[in-house]
């Protein structure tokens, strides 16, 4: 592992260190919008100041694509993080550089990297850790917190300072072999597939209507409306509602917050006239 760190300009590593020390804060601020965008953001800015130091539009366009949604595993962010500073040297570098790939391949990233992180981190070194230290706590010895704590964290800090440096050194090399190749087209589009699928796998899981309006004749149901909003397309208002809040949210610019209000506010008023 010295030996990547040392492979990297001093100066490089010293911006990559204040990455690994800043991403403690990437979820301080969370947003539903952004999650940990801001965080990201932050941890992003060195890099981003050092490599647009003399381009302010470009230095605005690198600040608005970290302030994009992140949310991973937080000990894998710093993968991320290390390849998108990576990419966005090049993009200061190189005129021809298709900046659209930039969040492309954040995005595509997050979703792996998080069943990846969290299956490791806290479906399997969490339970061991805790599971040596429930041994130690029933003996009495009182140090069984501090062993848990060192067990799950040392390999946590040491996976995510060294994975600022990997991720940062692996997108250099790899930006280059696939600008070579010619494939970064296909790259971004098909990270983009990727992270439209993501999405549209968020929305369908977690945008839910349920609808408990009947009418009824002498004690006889007539008309269910889940049943009849079922029969025409399963799951039809939740994606109406999702493609609502998108053409909003894109062709009108209507704040987040405004929309977060009105879906509440719609829920409120659906579930008072007994329709949901």
């Amino acid at each position: 592992m010295s030996n990547l760190t040392k492979s990297i300009p001093a100066d490089e590593r010293k911006m990559l260190k204040k990455a690994f020390w800043r991403s403690f804060t990437l979820y301080a601020a969370v947003s539903p919008a952004k999650q940990g965008a801001s965080g990201f953001c932050y941890a992003l800015m060195p890099f981003i100041n050092k490599f647009y130091k003399n381009d302010e539009e470009g230095k605005k366009e690198a600040l608005v694509r970290s302030m994009s949604y992140f949310n991973t595993t937080i000990t894998c962010s710093t993968f991320i993080m290390g390849l998108v500073a990576s990419m966005e040297k090049k993009n200061s570098e190189q005129k021809d550089f298709d900046a659209n790939s930039i969040n492309a391949v954040k995005s595509s990233l997050m979703g792996p990297l998080a069943g990846i992180g969290d299956s490791i981190f806290w479906g399997v070194l969490r339970v061991i850790a805790a599971g040596i230290a429930v041994g130690l706590g029933m003996t009495g010895n009182i140090l069984a917190p501090i062993v848990f704590l060192l067990l799950f964290n040392i390999p946590s800090l040491l996976v995510k300072y060294y994975g600022t440096f990997l991720g940062y050194k692996l997108g250099s090399e790899y930006i280059q072999k696939v600008y070579a190749s010619g494939l970064m087209n296909i790259l971004t589009k098909a990270a983009s597939t990727v992270g439209l699928i993501m999405v549209g796998g968020m929305t369908a899981s977690m945008v839910t209507f349920n609808s408990t309006f009947e009418l009824s004749m002498q004690g006889e149901s007539i008309l269910n409306l889940q049943s009849m909003l079922d029969q025409i397309f399963i799951g039809i208002v939740p994606l109406g509602l999702t493609l609502l809040c998108y053409y909003l949210l894109k062709k009108k610019n209507v704040s987040i917050t405004v929309l977060i209000i009105g879906v509440i506010v719609l829920g409120i008023v659906l579930s008072l006239l007994g329709i949901a």
